[in-house]
């Protein structure tokens, strides 16, 4: 990050990353779905990360695409982190994207009017971040948009495609193919190989494009 944007881009992830474990803490993780807890995974950096990472080299052939581009994956990410914390705190149960059902806290593809205010909030501040140290003013609106559509895009596939199984040794619900009891699980919709990190890959990855596309038009000549 700091090869391709220096110390612009390092503030855009010390925003990121700072704000994002400090918001996680006000809520406890919900145990219904067998979530992977507070600490990151390698693959959970890399999905949430990776796609910032590798498109902050192209700062060094243009220093306003690089922190463009790093803003809005990381402010895609940091609403994710945030809606999920936020929602946690929400009095209201979540209701899925899908069909606008009632689902267990937790759930993937489970949306709150208070999860998205956060997921808003959580892009708007990893964008102001990016406008105090890079100067580029239009990055606060088109950083805070990006990064919620971002967010919307992770509901989405997790609400329709992500692979969704089923304990039977604890009749629980799980997000993965073993439960955290060490029984394996069986396969009950989605893609079976669409697990949260590759949609949080894909979201940030979809938030990097929706950047990229503003950032060309409003540098035509680039």
């Amino acid at each position: 990050m700091l090869g391709g944007t220096e110390w612009a881009g390092g503030a855009v992830l010390a925003a990121f990353f700072v704000s994002s474990s400090l918001v996680s803490q006000l809520a406890p993780a919900p145990t219904e779905l067998d979530p992977k807890g507070d600490r990151r995974d390698a693959r959970q950096v890399a999905a949430n990360g990776g796609a910032a990472a590798g498109l902050a080299l192209l700062g060094r052939h243009d220093a306003e695409l690089g922190l463009w581009l790093v803003t809005g994956t990381l402010a895609a990410a940091a609403a994710d982190t945030w809606a999920t914390s936020i929602g946690g705190l929400s009095r209201t149960p979540p209701r899925s994207v899908a069909g606008w059902r009632p689902v267990p806290r937790g759930t993937s593809g489970g949306i709150t009017v208070a999860g998205s205010l956060g997921a808003a909030a959580g892009a708007a501040l990893v964008s102001a971040v990016a406008v105090a140290v890079g100067g580029a003013g239009a990055l606060l609106p088109v950083g805070t948009l990006v990064g919620f559509l971002g967010m919307a895009a992770d509901s989405i596939l997790g609400a329709t495609l992500q692979a969704r199984f089923h304990c039977a040794a604890c009749d629980r619900p799980s997000e993965w193919p073993v439960h955290r009891c060490g029984a394996p699980t069986t396969h009950r919709g989605g893609m079976a190989w669409l697990d949260n990190d590759a949609v949080n890959a894909a979201a940030t990855a979809l938030a990097a494009a929706l950047a990229f596309a503003a950032w060309a038009w409003r540098c035509p000549c680039a």
